[in-house]
């Protein structure tokens, strides 16, 4: 009987918390989630388009179309990063949209604002890894001589990254073994290749790397 009258007096304060909760709740509360979540899907919407758009630029085979979708889609990449200048995604398909422009430089430094500490957290292991990857890509195509050593950064630390998760690239190997014969690291190079046959062994690319370090 007492327990029975114990378990009654519970669920009643327990239902008399929740009440009290929902009408004191700050309407701030309330109103900042309702902001939030509708920033979100306005970010969603624009960076669905960006994609389409980009996507369209990039099997555009006629150059001054390609570049129309391509400013468009930044159009609507300012318009995400104006509701959420924290999300490190506008940054990359901003990068994606300018490379296509011809403005590596750029490309490079909207990918740097991606992968800076405030952002690159709210990055999957998978994207993290791609923009490192694509970073390395635009700093070894500005200046190859200048930008090695960083390419080199990003690149070994896509594959131990990809190496932990399972899903090595054959693109990160080669990459870096490129750098590494550039840079005159013949045993690292060929180490670095080796792994991108086995990831890819149809790579003609890689068995050019392979071929150049044992004609050298």
């Amino acid at each position: 009987m007492a327990t029975e009258i114990f378990l009654q007096v519970a669920i009643l304060l327990l239902t008399l918390a929740i009440l009290f909760a929902i009408q004191y709740v700050p309407k701030q509360t309330v109103t900042k989630h309702r902001t939030d979540h509708r920033a979100t899907t306005q970010t969603q919407r624009h960076l669905t388009r960006a994609t389409h758009l980009l996507s369209r630029a990039k099997s555009n085979p006629q150059k001054d179309q390609s570049q129309t979708l391509a400013k468009t889609a930044i159009t609507e990449i300012e318009k995400a990063l104006s509701l959420s200048p924290k999300d490190p995604t506008p940054h990359i398909l901003k990068s994606l949209a300018l490379d296509l422009l011809g403005h590596k430089g750029s490309a490079l430094r909207s990918l740097d604002l991606a992968l800076a500490s405030t952002r690159v957290k709210s990055l999957s292991d998978r994207e993290r890894v791609e923009a490192m990857v694509r970073r390395a890509e635009l700093k070894l195509a500005i200046n190859k001589r200048r930008r090695v050593d960083s390419a080199v950064t990003d690149l070994e630390e896509a594959v131990r990254i990809s190496d932990e998760e399972g899903a090595v690239t054959a693109k990160s190997f080669c990459l870096l073994g490129e750098c590494y014969e550039f840079k005159g690291m013949r045993e690292e190079a060929r180490n670095a290749f080796e792994e991108a046959l086995k990831v890819e062994p149809g790579s003609s690319v890689v068995r050019q790397g392979l071929e150049r370090l044992s004609l050298s």
